[in-house]
């Protein structure tokens, strides 16, 4: 399985492309009971919340892995232009987008 290069930037140096459309990679992470009390008491004393920054870190890899797929699916051989989005879903549930354009060389 190829593997498929992902860029935030427009141009990949040493390649022309063309586009074959936009790809998504979606997830939605939680942390469990025991670690969402430990978060809570962190917010009263204040300082990083370790548990929820390792949920955003997986949660971002997951979606890029995702979006990686959904580009091989259609042929692609690289993601240019790649973003994040997220937002909360409640209070302990957190939904990351990475999106992008897949494109396919034509060098």
């Amino acid at each position: 399985m190829k593997d498929i290069i992902v860029v935030t930037t427009e141009n990949i140096p040493g390649h022309q492309y063309e586009v074959i459309g936009e790809v998504f990679g979606v997830t939605t992470q939680s942390k469990n009971l025991f670690k969402n009390i430990g978060a809570s008491l962190k917010n009263v004393v204040g300082g990083e919340i370790k548990a929820y920054t390792e949920m955003i870190h997986e949660a971002r890899n997951k979606a890029i892995t995702r979006l990686k797929n959904e580009a091989r699916e259609q042929g692609a051989d690289a993601v240019v232009m790649m973003r994040f989005d997220s937002g909360s879903i409640g209070g302990d549930m957190q939904s990351v987008v990475a999106y992008g354009t897949a494109v396919k060389f034509i060098d």
